[in-house]
Protein backbone atom coordinates (compact mmCIF):
# COMPACT_ATOMS: atom_id res chain seq x y z
CA UNK A 1 0.00 0.00 0.00
CA UNK A 2 1.82 3.36 -0.53
CA UNK A 3 1.70 6.29 1.87
CA UNK A 4 -1.56 8.30 2.08
CA UNK A 5 -0.79 11.52 3.32
CA UNK A 6 -4.56 12.79 3.28
CA UNK A 7 -5.71 9.71 4.80
CA UNK A 8 -5.91 9.65 8.96
CA UNK A 9 -6.54 6.37 10.18
CA UNK A 10 -8.43 5.97 14.05
CA UNK A 11 -8.83 2.01 14.43
CA UNK A 12 -11.23 2.66 16.97
CA UNK A 13 -13.39 0.20 17.29
CA UNK A 14 -10.24 -2.76 16.92
CA UNK A 15 -8.72 -0.88 19.80
CA UNK A 16 -11.86 -2.50 22.02
CA UNK A 17 -10.47 -6.14 21.36
CA UNK A 18 -11.57 -9.52 20.76
CA UNK A 19 -14.26 -9.68 23.10
CA UNK A 20 -16.23 -7.33 20.46
CA UNK A 21 -14.79 -8.46 17.54
CA UNK A 22 -12.95 -11.60 15.95
CA UNK A 23 -9.66 -10.75 13.10
CA UNK A 24 -10.76 -12.40 9.91
CA UNK A 25 -9.26 -13.15 6.68
CA UNK A 26 -11.07 -11.96 3.52
CA UNK A 27 -11.93 -14.44 0.28
CA UNK A 28 -9.66 -14.70 -1.88
CA UNK A 29 -11.95 -14.19 -5.47
CA UNK A 30 -10.95 -15.68 -9.04
CA UNK A 31 -11.77 -12.35 -10.45
CA UNK A 32 -11.77 -8.39 -9.41
CA UNK A 33 -13.56 -6.15 -12.30
CA UNK A 34 -14.15 -2.77 -10.45
CA UNK A 35 -17.65 -1.61 -11.17
CA UNK A 36 -18.19 1.22 -9.02
CA UNK A 37 -15.65 3.21 -7.16
CA UNK A 38 -16.86 6.42 -5.06
CA UNK A 39 -14.55 9.28 -5.83
CA UNK A 40 -16.47 11.92 -3.83
CA UNK A 41 -16.44 9.85 -0.68
CA UNK A 42 -13.06 8.55 -1.22
CA UNK A 43 -12.34 12.63 -1.38
CA UNK A 44 -13.51 12.50 2.46
CA UNK A 45 -11.21 10.11 4.06
CA UNK A 46 -8.35 11.16 2.12
CA UNK A 47 -8.49 7.70 -0.23
CA UNK A 48 -9.03 9.44 -3.40
CA UNK A 49 -5.13 9.20 -4.88
CA UNK A 50 -5.57 5.22 -4.79
CA UNK A 51 -4.52 3.73 -8.45
CA UNK A 52 -6.69 1.25 -10.13
CA UNK A 53 -4.44 -1.43 -8.87
CA UNK A 54 -3.95 -0.05 -5.23
CA UNK A 55 -8.12 0.08 -5.39
CA UNK A 56 -8.35 -3.93 -6.05
CA UNK A 57 -5.89 -4.26 -3.58
CA UNK A 58 -7.80 -2.39 -1.02
CA UNK A 59 -11.05 -3.15 -1.62
CA UNK A 60 -10.98 -6.52 -3.49
CA UNK A 61 -8.23 -8.16 -1.69
CA UNK A 62 -8.02 -6.18 1.35
CA UNK A 63 -5.04 -6.02 2.10
CA UNK A 64 -4.92 -3.84 5.06
CA UNK A 65 -4.06 0.07 4.49
CA UNK A 66 -1.98 2.32 6.03
CA UNK A 67 -2.52 2.58 10.31
CA UNK A 68 -5.26 -0.13 10.27
CA UNK A 69 -4.41 -3.47 11.72
CA UNK A 70 -6.57 -5.59 9.16
CA UNK A 71 -10.29 -6.79 9.08
CA UNK A 72 -12.63 -7.58 12.30
CA UNK A 73 -15.96 -9.13 12.43
CA UNK A 74 -17.91 -7.39 14.37
CA UNK A 75 -20.38 -9.53 17.32
CA UNK A 76 -23.97 -8.86 18.12
CA UNK A 77 -27.01 -9.98 18.40
CA UNK A 78 -30.51 -8.56 17.34
CA UNK A 79 -34.39 -8.90 17.24
CA UNK A 80 -35.04 -10.35 13.63
CA UNK A 81 -39.02 -9.11 13.43
CA UNK A 82 -39.16 -8.96 17.15
CA UNK A 83 -37.78 -12.45 18.14
CA UNK A 84 -34.56 -12.19 19.66
CA UNK A 85 -31.84 -14.23 18.12
CA UNK A 86 -28.11 -15.03 19.90
CA UNK A 87 -26.96 -16.41 16.42
CA UNK A 88 -25.92 -13.20 14.65
CA UNK A 89 -22.59 -11.13 14.01
CA UNK A 90 -20.60 -10.07 10.87
CA UNK A 91 -21.08 -13.40 8.75
CA UNK A 92 -20.45 -12.43 5.52
CA UNK A 93 -18.46 -8.97 5.86
CA UNK A 94 -16.58 -7.13 8.43
CA UNK A 95 -14.93 -3.73 9.93
CA UNK A 96 -12.28 -3.25 7.20
CA UNK A 97 -10.38 0.13 8.55
CA UNK A 98 -11.57 3.48 10.37
CA UNK A 99 -10.32 6.78 9.41
CA UNK A 100 -11.53 10.08 10.36
CA UNK A 101 -13.24 12.20 7.51
CA UNK A 102 -11.57 15.44 6.45
CA UNK A 103 -12.79 18.97 7.85
CA UNK A 104 -14.79 16.79 10.24
CA UNK A 105 -12.92 14.82 12.22
CA UNK A 106 -15.82 12.51 12.27
CA UNK A 107 -15.18 8.65 12.74
CA UNK A 108 -15.72 6.80 9.57
CA UNK A 109 -15.94 3.00 8.89
CA UNK A 110 -15.04 1.14 5.84
CA UNK A 111 -17.37 -2.14 5.99
CA UNK A 112 -17.78 -4.88 3.71
CA UNK A 113 -20.42 -7.18 2.54
CA UNK A 114 -19.79 -10.46 0.68
CA UNK A 115 -16.14 -10.46 1.36
CA UNK A 116 -16.20 -14.30 2.55
CA UNK A 117 -17.40 -16.67 5.29
CA UNK A 118 -16.84 -14.85 8.73
CA UNK A 119 -18.02 -16.35 12.33
CA UNK A 120 -21.75 -14.99 11.99
CA UNK A 121 -24.22 -16.85 10.33
CA UNK A 122 -24.39 -15.00 6.85
CA UNK A 123 -25.23 -16.54 3.56
CA UNK A 124 -23.55 -19.85 2.86
CA UNK A 125 -20.84 -18.83 0.77
CA UNK A 126 -20.33 -15.83 2.32
CA UNK A 127 -20.48 -14.33 -0.76
CA UNK A 128 -23.06 -11.18 -2.29
CA UNK A 129 -24.71 -11.05 -5.74
CA UNK A 130 -23.75 -8.32 -8.60
CA UNK A 131 -27.66 -7.96 -8.25
CA UNK A 132 -27.70 -7.37 -4.30
CA UNK A 133 -24.43 -5.13 -4.89
CA UNK A 134 -26.35 -2.73 -7.35
CA UNK A 135 -29.08 -2.42 -5.39
CA UNK A 136 -26.80 -1.43 -2.83
CA UNK A 137 -25.34 1.01 -4.86
CA UNK A 138 -28.39 2.11 -5.58
CA UNK A 139 -30.40 3.14 -2.76
CA UNK A 140 -28.15 5.10 -0.47
CA UNK A 141 -26.96 7.42 -3.74
CA UNK A 142 -30.71 8.14 -3.98
CA UNK A 143 -31.07 8.87 -0.47
CA UNK A 144 -28.38 10.94 -0.29
CA UNK A 145 -29.56 12.95 -2.97
CA UNK A 146 -32.74 13.32 -0.74
CA UNK A 147 -31.66 14.48 2.47
CA UNK A 148 -31.55 11.17 4.53
CA UNK A 149 -28.34 10.40 6.50
CA UNK A 150 -26.79 7.30 5.04
CA UNK A 151 -23.49 5.26 4.27
CA UNK A 152 -22.57 5.98 1.25
CA UNK A 153 -21.52 3.25 -1.51
CA UNK A 154 -17.58 3.25 -1.45
CA UNK A 155 -16.69 0.48 -3.77
CA UNK A 156 -18.56 -2.69 -6.29
CA UNK A 157 -16.01 -5.19 -7.44
CA UNK A 158 -17.23 -8.24 -9.50
CA UNK A 159 -15.37 -11.34 -8.02
CA UNK A 160 -15.92 -13.91 -10.63
CA UNK A 161 -17.68 -16.28 -8.61
CA UNK A 162 -21.21 -18.22 -9.68
CA UNK A 163 -23.50 -18.27 -6.32
CA UNK A 164 -26.26 -20.26 -5.60
CA UNK A 165 -29.54 -18.38 -4.40
CA UNK A 166 -32.86 -19.62 -3.21
CA UNK A 167 -34.56 -16.46 -3.61
CA UNK A 168 -33.41 -14.79 -7.53
CA UNK A 169 -32.08 -17.36 -10.09
CA UNK A 170 -29.30 -19.49 -10.16
CA UNK A 171 -26.33 -19.43 -10.62
CA UNK A 172 -25.68 -15.67 -10.64
CA UNK A 173 -22.69 -13.35 -10.82
CA UNK A 174 -21.02 -12.05 -7.52
CA UNK A 175 -19.64 -8.98 -6.14
CA UNK A 176 -17.79 -7.52 -2.71
CA UNK A 177 -19.44 -4.37 -1.92
CA UNK A 178 -17.48 -1.50 0.45
CA UNK A 179 -19.35 1.01 2.33
CA UNK A 180 -18.43 3.94 4.26
CA UNK A 181 -20.32 5.10 7.39
CA UNK A 182 -20.58 6.77 10.42
CA UNK A 183 -20.68 3.94 12.68
CA UNK A 184 -21.45 0.04 12.21
CA UNK A 185 -22.48 0.01 16.06
CA UNK A 186 -25.56 -1.48 16.03
CA UNK A 187 -28.63 -1.57 18.90
CA UNK A 188 -27.50 -5.48 19.01
CA UNK A 189 -24.12 -4.54 19.79
CA UNK A 190 -25.16 -3.81 23.34
CA UNK A 191 -28.10 -6.72 23.12
CA UNK A 192 -25.46 -9.35 22.91
CA UNK A 193 -23.41 -7.67 26.10
CA UNK A 194 -26.89 -7.38 28.04
CA UNK A 195 -27.39 -11.18 26.93
CA UNK A 196 -24.03 -12.47 28.09
CA UNK A 197 -24.45 -10.05 31.08
CA UNK A 198 -21.44 -8.63 30.98
CA UNK A 199 -21.68 -4.87 32.60
CA UNK A 200 -18.27 -4.37 31.73
CA UNK A 201 -18.48 -4.34 28.11
CA UNK A 202 -21.86 -2.80 27.95
CA UNK A 203 -19.81 0.13 30.01
CA UNK A 204 -17.11 -0.19 27.33
CA UNK A 205 -19.42 0.39 24.79
CA UNK A 206 -21.04 3.29 26.14
CA UNK A 207 -18.09 4.98 26.71
CA UNK A 208 -16.94 4.47 23.17
CA UNK A 209 -19.81 5.50 21.33
CA UNK A 210 -19.85 8.87 23.44
CA UNK A 211 -16.63 9.44 23.15
CA UNK A 212 -16.55 9.45 19.60
CA UNK A 213 -20.05 9.84 18.06
CA UNK A 214 -21.87 11.47 21.17
CA UNK A 215 -19.15 13.62 22.63
CA UNK A 216 -21.54 16.10 24.26
CA UNK A 217 -23.13 13.08 26.39
CA UNK A 218 -21.26 13.33 30.05
CA UNK A 219 -19.10 10.04 30.98
CA UNK A 220 -21.00 7.01 32.17
CA UNK A 221 -24.64 8.96 31.16
CA UNK A 222 -26.62 5.66 30.10
CA UNK A 223 -30.13 7.61 29.20
CA UNK A 224 -28.16 10.85 27.95
CA UNK A 225 -26.58 8.70 25.32
CA UNK A 226 -29.81 6.55 25.09
CA UNK A 227 -31.50 10.26 24.58
CA UNK A 228 -29.02 11.13 21.42
CA UNK A 229 -29.83 7.26 19.89
CA UNK A 230 -33.36 8.49 20.37
CA UNK A 231 -33.09 11.73 18.90
CA UNK A 232 -30.73 10.49 15.67
CA UNK A 233 -33.16 8.03 15.04
CA UNK A 234 -36.20 10.18 15.10
CA UNK A 235 -34.88 12.27 12.11
CA UNK A 236 -33.45 9.29 10.36
CA UNK A 237 -37.21 7.69 10.51
CA UNK A 238 -38.44 11.30 9.61
CA UNK A 239 -36.22 11.50 6.54
CA UNK A 240 -37.12 8.24 5.45
CA UNK A 241 -40.46 8.82 5.43
CA UNK A 242 -40.55 11.98 3.95
CA UNK A 243 -38.52 10.36 1.07
CA UNK A 244 -41.01 8.08 0.45
CA UNK A 245 -38.70 5.21 1.32
CA UNK A 246 -39.19 1.74 3.08
CA UNK A 247 -35.97 0.16 4.61
CA UNK A 248 -37.89 -3.07 4.90
CA UNK A 249 -36.24 -4.91 7.43
CA UNK A 250 -36.06 -2.84 10.54
CA UNK A 251 -34.39 -5.39 13.28
CA UNK A 252 -32.36 -4.66 16.13
CA UNK A 253 -28.98 -5.00 14.15
CA UNK A 254 -29.75 -3.00 11.12
CA UNK A 255 -30.18 0.11 13.16
CA UNK A 256 -26.72 2.39 14.67
CA UNK A 257 -26.17 4.36 17.49
CA UNK A 258 -25.62 7.37 15.35
CA UNK A 259 -28.41 7.27 13.13
CA UNK A 260 -27.54 6.20 9.58
CA UNK A 261 -29.21 3.85 7.89
CA UNK A 262 -27.51 1.33 6.08
CA UNK A 263 -27.30 -2.08 4.67
CA UNK A 264 -29.50 -2.16 2.42
CA UNK A 265 -31.76 -5.64 1.43
CA UNK A 266 -35.22 -5.32 0.20
CA UNK A 267 -35.97 -1.47 0.07
CA UNK A 268 -38.37 0.11 -2.11
CA UNK A 269 -39.13 3.92 -2.63
CA UNK A 270 -43.18 4.25 -2.65
CA UNK A 271 -44.72 4.86 -6.30
CA UNK A 272 -47.63 6.45 -4.43
CA UNK A 273 -48.62 6.98 -0.78
CA UNK A 274 -49.85 4.00 0.64
CA UNK A 275 -49.55 3.56 4.39
CA UNK A 276 -49.52 -0.11 4.09
CA UNK A 277 -46.71 -0.71 1.44
CA UNK A 278 -44.04 -3.08 2.13
CA UNK A 279 -40.40 -4.11 0.37
CA UNK A 280 -39.72 -7.27 1.37
CA UNK A 281 -42.16 -10.32 0.70
CA UNK A 282 -41.69 -12.28 3.51
CA UNK A 283 -43.22 -9.44 5.24
CA UNK A 284 -46.66 -11.07 5.38
CA UNK A 285 -47.86 -9.20 8.34
CA UNK A 286 -46.23 -5.59 7.35
CA UNK A 287 -44.63 -5.33 10.51
CA UNK A 288 -42.18 -2.82 8.63
CA UNK A 289 -44.71 -1.20 6.43
CA UNK A 290 -44.27 2.47 5.07
CA UNK A 291 -46.36 4.42 7.77
CA UNK A 292 -44.55 1.33 10.36
CA UNK A 293 -41.42 2.57 10.39
CA UNK A 294 -41.81 5.21 13.04
CA UNK A 295 -43.69 2.38 15.56
CA UNK A 296 -40.76 -0.24 14.30
CA UNK A 297 -37.87 2.28 14.83
CA UNK A 298 -39.27 3.04 18.62
CA UNK A 299 -40.07 -0.94 19.48
CA UNK A 300 -35.94 -1.15 18.65
CA UNK A 301 -34.68 1.95 20.94
CA UNK A 302 -37.00 0.55 23.73
CA UNK A 303 -34.94 -3.10 23.71
CA UNK A 304 -31.50 -0.95 23.02
CA UNK A 305 -33.24 0.74 26.56
CA UNK A 306 -33.55 -2.51 28.11
CA UNK A 307 -29.88 -3.69 27.00
CA UNK A 308 -28.86 -0.02 28.90
CA UNK A 309 -30.66 -0.69 31.89
CA UNK A 310 -27.66 -3.15 33.44
CA UNK A 311 -26.12 0.23 34.06
CA UNK A 312 -28.85 2.97 33.97
CA UNK A 313 -31.81 3.48 36.33
CA UNK A 314 -35.32 3.09 34.49
CA UNK A 315 -36.54 6.50 34.89
CA UNK A 316 -34.18 8.70 32.81
CA UNK A 317 -34.13 6.10 30.64
CA UNK A 318 -37.44 5.65 30.30
CA UNK A 319 -37.75 9.72 29.70
CA UNK A 320 -35.08 9.65 27.38
CA UNK A 321 -37.39 6.70 25.24
CA UNK A 322 -40.06 9.48 25.27
CA UNK A 323 -38.75 12.04 23.33
CA UNK A 324 -39.15 9.36 20.60
CA UNK A 325 -42.71 11.00 19.47
CA UNK A 326 -42.19 14.89 20.01
CA UNK A 327 -38.56 14.94 18.05
CA UNK A 328 -40.19 12.23 15.21
CA UNK A 329 -43.22 14.78 14.83
CA UNK A 330 -40.44 17.98 14.85
CA UNK A 331 -38.15 16.14 12.43
CA UNK A 332 -41.44 15.22 9.81
CA UNK A 333 -41.62 18.72 10.06
CA UNK A 334 -38.69 19.91 9.00
CA UNK A 335 -38.26 17.13 6.50
CA UNK A 336 -41.23 17.81 4.48
CA UNK A 337 -39.66 21.68 4.28
CA UNK A 338 -37.01 20.51 3.52
CA UNK A 339 -38.46 18.40 0.26
CA UNK A 340 -40.77 21.23 -0.20
CA UNK A 341 -37.90 23.73 -0.62
CA UNK A 342 -39.92 26.62 1.77
CA UNK A 343 -39.14 27.57 5.51
CA UNK A 344 -40.40 27.26 8.80
CA UNK A 345 -43.68 29.65 9.68
CA UNK A 346 -43.68 28.16 12.82
CA UNK A 347 -45.21 24.63 14.57
CA UNK A 348 -48.45 25.08 13.55
CA UNK A 349 -48.21 26.26 9.91
CA UNK A 350 -45.29 23.67 9.43
CA UNK A 351 -48.07 20.84 10.57
CA UNK A 352 -50.77 21.86 8.11
CA UNK A 353 -48.44 21.93 5.11
CA UNK A 354 -47.31 17.97 5.99
CA UNK A 355 -50.85 17.17 7.17
CA UNK A 356 -52.44 18.78 3.85
CA UNK A 357 -49.60 17.49 1.79
CA UNK A 358 -50.20 13.69 2.97
CA UNK A 359 -54.02 14.21 2.58
CA UNK A 360 -53.35 15.08 -1.24
CA UNK A 361 -51.40 12.79 -1.84
CA UNK A 362 -54.03 10.33 -0.23
CA UNK A 363 -56.68 11.60 -2.35
CA UNK A 364 -54.55 11.57 -5.62
CA UNK A 365 -54.44 7.80 -4.99
CA UNK A 366 -52.03 5.66 -7.59
CA UNK A 367 -52.48 8.60 -10.61
CA UNK A 368 -50.30 10.67 -8.19
CA UNK A 369 -46.86 9.50 -7.15
CA UNK A 370 -45.14 10.43 -4.51
CA UNK A 371 -41.89 12.06 -6.35
CA UNK A 372 -43.60 13.96 -8.61
CA UNK A 373 -45.71 15.78 -5.88
CA UNK A 374 -42.75 17.13 -4.46
CA UNK A 375 -41.03 17.78 -7.80
CA UNK A 376 -43.47 19.90 -9.03
CA UNK A 377 -44.21 22.15 -5.87
CA UNK A 378 -40.50 22.63 -4.97
CA UNK A 379 -39.86 26.19 -3.87
CA UNK A 380 -44.04 26.90 -3.06
CA UNK A 381 -45.29 29.37 -5.11
CA UNK A 382 -42.10 29.92 -6.98
CA UNK A 383 -43.26 26.42 -8.99
CA UNK A 384 -46.98 27.63 -9.29
CA UNK A 385 -46.83 28.30 -13.18
CA UNK A 386 -44.45 24.95 -13.85
CA UNK A 387 -46.21 22.82 -11.72
CA UNK A 388 -50.49 24.13 -13.53
CA UNK A 389 -48.90 23.67 -16.86
CA UNK A 390 -46.98 20.31 -16.21
CA UNK A 391 -48.64 16.93 -16.82
CA UNK A 392 -50.05 16.66 -13.65
CA UNK A 393 -51.82 19.87 -13.94
CA UNK A 394 -55.89 18.31 -14.18
CA UNK A 395 -54.56 16.29 -10.77
CA UNK A 396 -53.85 19.68 -9.13
CA UNK A 397 -57.86 20.62 -8.34
CA UNK A 398 -60.46 20.22 -5.75
CA UNK A 399 -60.81 20.84 -2.04
CA UNK A 400 -57.93 19.03 -0.85
CA UNK A 401 -55.06 20.98 -3.57
CA UNK A 402 -56.74 24.38 -2.50
CA UNK A 403 -55.90 23.25 1.43
CA UNK A 404 -52.26 22.17 0.70
CA UNK A 405 -51.55 25.04 -2.06
CA UNK A 406 -52.37 27.47 1.01
CA UNK A 407 -50.42 25.59 3.25
CA UNK A 408 -47.72 26.14 1.15
CA UNK A 409 -48.13 29.31 -0.05
CA UNK A 410 -48.16 30.67 3.58
CA UNK A 411 -44.58 29.59 3.05
CA UNK A 412 -41.51 31.51 1.84
CA UNK A 413 -39.60 29.84 -0.68
CA UNK A 414 -36.26 28.72 0.50
CA UNK A 415 -32.93 29.21 -2.12
CA UNK A 416 -35.51 29.33 -4.68
CA UNK A 417 -32.25 29.98 -7.16
CA UNK A 418 -32.07 26.18 -6.70
CA UNK A 419 -34.99 26.44 -9.40
CA UNK A 420 -32.56 27.52 -11.92
CA UNK A 421 -30.99 24.40 -12.61
CA UNK A 422 -31.63 22.37 -15.48
CA UNK A 423 -33.36 19.38 -13.61
CA UNK A 424 -36.08 21.47 -13.16
CA UNK A 425 -36.97 21.76 -16.80
CA UNK A 426 -37.72 18.38 -17.34
CA UNK A 427 -41.61 17.34 -16.79
CA UNK A 428 -40.91 14.57 -14.27
CA UNK A 429 -38.41 14.16 -11.47
CA UNK A 430 -35.64 11.64 -10.62
CA UNK A 431 -36.94 8.01 -9.17
CA UNK A 432 -35.90 5.04 -7.79
CA UNK A 433 -39.06 2.63 -8.61
CA UNK A 434 -38.76 -0.92 -8.88
CA UNK A 435 -39.50 -1.04 -12.23
CA UNK A 436 -36.49 0.99 -13.75
CA UNK A 437 -34.00 -0.61 -10.97
CA UNK A 438 -35.09 -4.51 -12.45
CA UNK A 439 -34.81 -3.21 -16.05
CA UNK A 440 -31.27 -1.47 -14.78
CA UNK A 441 -30.12 -4.86 -13.58
CA UNK A 442 -31.19 -7.16 -16.91
CA UNK A 443 -29.47 -4.98 -19.00
CA UNK A 444 -26.27 -6.18 -17.14
CA UNK A 445 -27.53 -9.84 -16.14
CA UNK A 446 -28.71 -10.24 -20.07
CA UNK A 447 -26.36 -8.04 -22.20
CA UNK A 448 -23.32 -7.42 -19.81
CA UNK A 449 -24.59 -3.57 -20.36
CA UNK A 450 -23.29 -1.09 -17.78
CA UNK A 451 -24.96 1.86 -19.63
CA UNK A 452 -28.16 2.28 -17.80
CA UNK A 453 -26.59 2.08 -14.41
CA UNK A 454 -24.08 4.66 -15.08
CA UNK A 455 -26.67 6.84 -16.54
CA UNK A 456 -28.57 6.61 -13.69
CA UNK A 457 -25.84 7.27 -11.60
CA UNK A 458 -25.41 10.76 -13.63
CA UNK A 459 -29.15 11.26 -13.12
CA UNK A 460 -29.06 10.94 -9.30
CA UNK A 461 -25.68 12.79 -8.95
CA UNK A 462 -27.46 16.11 -10.63
CA UNK A 463 -30.55 15.51 -8.90
CA UNK A 464 -28.15 16.05 -5.48
CA UNK A 465 -26.88 18.89 -7.35
CA UNK A 466 -29.42 20.40 -7.76
CA UNK A 467 -31.95 19.51 -4.62
CA UNK A 468 -28.85 20.99 -2.31
CA UNK A 469 -30.40 19.03 0.91
CA UNK A 470 -27.65 18.66 3.79
CA UNK A 471 -27.88 15.27 5.20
Amino acid sequence: MPVLDACRPRPAFFQLGDEFGDAVKPAAFPQHITRFRNNRAAMTVGLEGLTDAEWTDAFGRFTPLPGQPGPVAMRYHGHQFRSYNPDLGDGRGFLAAQMLETGTGRLLDLATKGSGRTPGPGAPTGGLTLKGGVREVLAPLMLEALGVPTSRPFSLIETGEALERQDEPSPTRSAVLVRLGHSHVRFGTFQRAAYLERRDQIETLIEHVRAHYHPHVAEGDAAGLLAAVVEASARLTARWIAAGFVHGVLNTDNLNVTGESFDYGPWRFLPHYEPGFTAAYFDQTGLYAFARQPEAVFWNLTQLGGALRMVGDAEPLTDALNGFGPAYIRHLRAAFLMRLGVKSLGEAADQRLVDTTLALLREGGEALRWEPLFFDWFAGFASSERALRGPRRALYQGEAFDAFRFALFEHEPDRPERLEHPVFRADEPEEMLIDEVEAIWAAIAERDDWTPFSDKLARIEAWRGALGFSA
